[in-house]
């Protein structure tokens, strides 16, 4: 019986041992989750894939963690990489010419006569702008569109066109 009591007061103590450490330990490294919210807050939310990720969260994630550059996002433009560079403390760089180049605020327009409703332009959609159904006319939510450009690709008939933005899409806070 006295066994049993002295292997209950040792499994607590290791158990408390345990959770004291994973405090000490938690609150000395760096915590790369909030320092993402705060570069995913300042890239444009595009989603178009041309920083090399598959959307601006993984991306903001890969700054954060030291495994990609401020200056892959050429939806942000030079503004967002200076923004970035601010909360990062680092010096501003010029955008990559490999991620692309950086365009006027953009959204996509489907020509209805030549839709065919194939649907594939909605299934390209990173951010669900496109509304249709199969077999019927598709159209554009100009509010929801970041002009990523990837409807663009699967459209089998050419009847999706790039326009100015009627209203700035949001870049930067």
């Amino acid at each position: 019986m006295a066994t049993m009591g002295a292997l209950l007061f040792w499994l607590l103590l290791m158990l408390g041992l345990g959770w004291a450490l994973r405090a000490l330990l938690r609150r000395h490294r760096p915590d790369y989750r909030s320092l993402a919210d705060r570069i995913d807050a300042l890239l444009p939310q595009t989603q178009c894939g041309q920083c090399h990720y598959p959307g601006c969260r993984p991306y903001a994630l890969a700054i954060a963690q030291g495994e990609a550059e401020i200056n892959q996002c050429p939806p942000g433009g030079e503004a967002g990489i200076r923004a970035l560079a601010a909360l990062l403390d680092r010096e501003p760089k010029s955008l990559s010419p490999v991620h692309g180049v950086e365009k006027p605020p953009q959204v996509a327009r489907i020509r209805e006569a030549e839709c065919i409703g194939c649907f594939k332009c909605i299934a390209a959609c990173p951010v669900d702008a496109i509304l249709g159904a199969p077999k019927f006319l598709h159209v554009v939510v100009e509010d929801l569109c970041t002009g990523c450009e990837l409807c663009i690709p699967p459209c089998p008939v050419d009847c999706i066109e790039l326009r100015p933005a009627a209203l700035p899409i949001r870049l930067l806070p």
